[in-house]
C-alpha cells in the first residue's frame, strides 16, 4: 500500500471521529515536512509517515476500555493494533516492526533511537501543544530539552512565536 492508501484506511478506521482524523493528518503533515527538510532516505520517510498516520490507532479502544486515551495506555495497546492494521499493507516484516515500535513509544521521550522516532515525537508535540493550548514555558522547555532537528526547532519557533 502507498501512504495515501494507508491514510484512507486509517480515515475509514476512525469511523467519522473528526478530532482523531484531524489530529493524525496534522501529525503526518508536520512529520512529512520535517522529514523532507531533514532529507530522510525513502524507506525511513515511508516508515515515519505510516507511523504518524497510525500513531494514535489505540485512542478509540483506550477511551472505550479505560475511559481515557492516556499516552501510556495508547503505547501499550497501539503496537499490537497497528501490526494487525498493517498486516495486509504489503510491507516487509522489519517495516511493520519499526512502525509498531514507534507507535508503541510515541509518548516516551527517553531512549529515542532514530531520526524517525525523533521526528514523530516533534510532530506529535507540535499538534498536541496547539490542540491543548500548552503555555509558552512548557513549549520552550520541550524545545530546549527534546527537539533535535533543525526543522523541528524552526517550526516550533515559528508556530508558537518564540
Amino acid at each position: 500500500m502507498t501512504v495515501s492508501q494507508i491514510m484512507n484506511k486509517m480515515i475509514a478506521f476512525s469511523k467519522g471521529n473528526l478530532h482523531d482524523i484531524d489530529h493524525f493528518i496534522r501529525v503526518w503533515a508536520y512529520a512529512k515536512t520535517i522529514a523532507e527538510s531533514e532529507r530522510l532516505d525513502e524507506e525511513t520517510q515511508f516508515i515515519l509517515e505510516v507511523a504518524a498516520i497510525t500513531h494514535d490507532i489505540a485512542c478509540p479502544l483506550c477511551r472505550e476500555k479505560y475511559g481515557n486515551a492516556n499516552g501510556k495506555l495508547q503505547e501499550a495497546e497501539g503496537g499490537p493494533m497497528v501490526e494487525a492494521f498493517l498486516s495486509d499493507a504489503g510491507m516487509c516484516a522489519h517495516q511493520i516492526e519499526r512502525i509498531k515500535y514507534l507507535v508503541g513509544h510515541h509518548h516516551t521521550l527517553s531512549g529515542i533511537d532514530g531520526i524517525d522516532y525523533q521526528i514523530l515525537i516533534e510532530a506529535d508535540y507540535i499538534v498536541n501543544a496547539s490542540e491543548n493550548g500548552y503555555d509558552r514555558k512548557a513549549i520552550e522547555n520541550f524545545l530546549n530539552q527534546f527537539v533535535k532537528t533543525s526543522t523541528g526547532k524552526q517550526l516550533i519557533k515559528s508556530i508558537f512565536c518564540l
